[in-house]
């Protein structure tokens, strides 16, 4: 499986951003699809997770009512619209995929978010 971020880049302060990972390779064995991002000098943080159906979505608390993730099974995309986006969000983004047996990361998108 093979993970492509896209998206990302300047946003102001109370702005939106729609990132978009694209999935390829072994796409039948992916399960669960999230979303995390890590600030300079921060470790990674979980942001969202969409379960395999789209049934099941789960959020950080500090992105709550303002991130959705979703997913098209169709098209093997995950996305995360970003709404009334904070300087505290600037960070790089990276989509992360979990397998059958083992999970992959993409490579990450810069969000910025200017105050």
């Amino acid at each position: 499986v093979q993970l492509v971020e896209s998206g990302g880049g300047l946003a102001q302060t109370g702005g939106s951003l729609r990132l978009s990972c694209a999935a390829s390779g072994s796409t039948f064995a992916i399960t669960t699809m999230s979303w995390y991002r890590q600030a300079p000098g921060k470790e990674r943080e979980l942001v969202a997770s969409i379960s395999k159906g789209g049934g099941t979505l789960d959020y950080a608390d500090f992105v709550k009512g303002r991130f959705t993730i979703s997913r098209d099974a169709a098209k093997n995309t995950m996305d995360l619209q970003m709404d009334s986006l904070r300087p505290e969000d600037t960070a790089v983004y990276y989509c992360y995929a979990r397998t059958w047996l083992n999970y992959r990361w993409g490579q990450g998108t810069q969000v910025t978010v200017s105050s």
